[in-house]
């Protein structure tokens, strides 16, 4: 199993490329079960996340095949999907997949408004909570969906098709927002649907609906208008750029001092982690090719943050604030509102010499003078990159164990970090 090794101190100097967006990437691809004809995606990051869709794709038929695979290993260069499902072989997404990847159940979707019936797993437990599916399951029995749960998974038929109808969202949430956004492409009529997530991911994902042939209304807002098609067609489409990505690099920088161009992050992604890192001292600026994110060696100034859906903080970004702020000089309070159970880099952070008090829902953290390197254990995908955010900051060197939780989401994370600096290697032991 591979491991991490970080000696601490070191700033960050130099540029880092930003790949495009897991969060995009992964519905973009599920996309192409709309059409039977081909949808190029471009900017696609390397990522174990993508690699695990790409098999459950080929197992409904998509036929999937890559360029722009890197000359050498240190080329930072998006590859390109060639996506084609002209027949869908099986409508079946079995549990050993899904239980994987919960982003994978958003075939349920697409697979009901093509082919009028899918058999998908629940995706069972999540590290960060229960994340139940009960908001996907509403909006597409809304556009007329029949659907039953056995032996674990959804079973859902659709005969007539899907017919568009008014679906208001009782909370927030990316995955339904998605599944139900991708089903409404083929029903028959017009789809409205109300409260829908406005991550830049779901804006990106509407935006190639539109170049395969969807007339949708309200992107980047709240409520979106979906004329349905009666077919879709193929498309080119680039992936948009990873927001969650720049803001771990641009706490990266603020953790350890340094200067570092960002290079492809946007700005209006962003916009919340951005303001907060400013109020710990963090200079971010927007030039030609990205954001510059600059700190000179001054204290990092406490911060409070509340975790909220776009365009608030994000959750995503949330434990990689707090290992900034255990150097804070200061007190900060950290409120997580959208998961339940986001608070397991807690434990190991004060492995590390971090002064951390849960209270429910917040996080008080009070800064310490320095930090420590010793071994520990990454427990979900943001929270491992959060121990690596402290380890940069500490003395002497830490070992991130179970690090395959950062391969689903930071592509090639140790090679961009070292070559701003960082002392960064990798060791795989049997």
């Amino acid at each position: 199993m591979d491991r991490i090794k970080i000696v601490g101190g070191h700033k960050l100097n130099g540029l880092i490329p930003i790949s495009g967006a897991k969060n995009a990437a992964l519905p973009l691809m599920i996309a192409s079960l709309l059409t039977d004809d081909r949808l190029t995606l471009k900017n696609v990051p390397n990522l174990a996340d993508v690699n695990l869709l790409s098999r459950i794709l080929r197992n409904h038929g998509v036929d999937l095949a890559v360029d722009g695979k890197r000359a050498t290993p240190s080329a930072y260069i998006g590859e390109t999907f060639h996506l084609t499902a002209r027949d869908i072989v099986d409508t079946t997404a079995p549990y050993e997949m899904v239980s994987r990847m919960r982003a994978s159940f958003w075939v349920l979707g697409p697979l009901i408004a093509r082919m009028g019936r899918a058999r998908v797993s629940l995706p069972g437990g999540c590290a960060i909570g229960t994340r139940p599916v009960d908001l996907h399951l509403e909006g597409l029995k809304a556009l007329g969906a029949e659907i039953e749960i056995d032996a674990g998974y959804v079973i859902a038929k659709a005969p007539n098709g899907l017919v568009g109808n008014r679906i208001t969202f009782p909370k927030v949430s990316v995955g339904a927002t998605h599944n139900v956004l991708m089903a409404a492409t083929l029903a028959k009529g017009e789809t409205l649907i109300e409260n829908a997530a406005r991550e830049p991911e779901v804006g990106d994902v509407a935006e190639c609906l539109v170049k395969m042939g969807v007339e949708i209304e309200g992107i980047g807002t709240s409520t979106l208008k979906i004329q349905g098609a009666d077919r879709l067609e193929g498309a080119v489409h680039s992936v948009v750029p990873d927001r969650i990505e720049t803001g771990t690099f641009a706490f990266a920088v603020a953790a350890t001092g340094g200067d570092v161009i960002l290079e492809g992050a946007r700005r209006e992604h962003l916009q919340a982690a951005l303001d907060a890192l400013g109020r710990t001292g963090t200079k971010v600026e927007s030039v030609a090719n990205g954001l510059r994110v600059s700190r000179n060696g001054a204290a990092i100034s406490p911060v409070s943050v509340e975790t909220q859906p776009f365009p608030g903080f994000p959750t995503d970004l949330q434990a990689q604030m707090m290992a900034l702020v255990t150097r804070a000089s200061g007190t900060s309070v950290i409120r997580e509102t959208i998961f339940e159970n986001r608070f397991m880099h807690v434990q190991e952070l004060a492995r590390l010499g971090a002064d951390i008090h849960l209270h429910g829902d917040t996080a008080t953290v009070n800064g310490v003078k320095k930090l420590r390197g010793a071994p520990v254990m990454a427990t979900d995908l943001r929270a491992s990159v959060s121990l690596v955010i402290a380890a940069l900051m500490a003395e002497g060197e830490t070992v991130i164990n179970r690090v395959y939780h950062l391969d689903r989401g930071f592509e090639r994370l140790e090679e961009k970090l070292t070559r701003c600096g960082a002392e960064v290697s990798r060791t795989s032991e049997a």
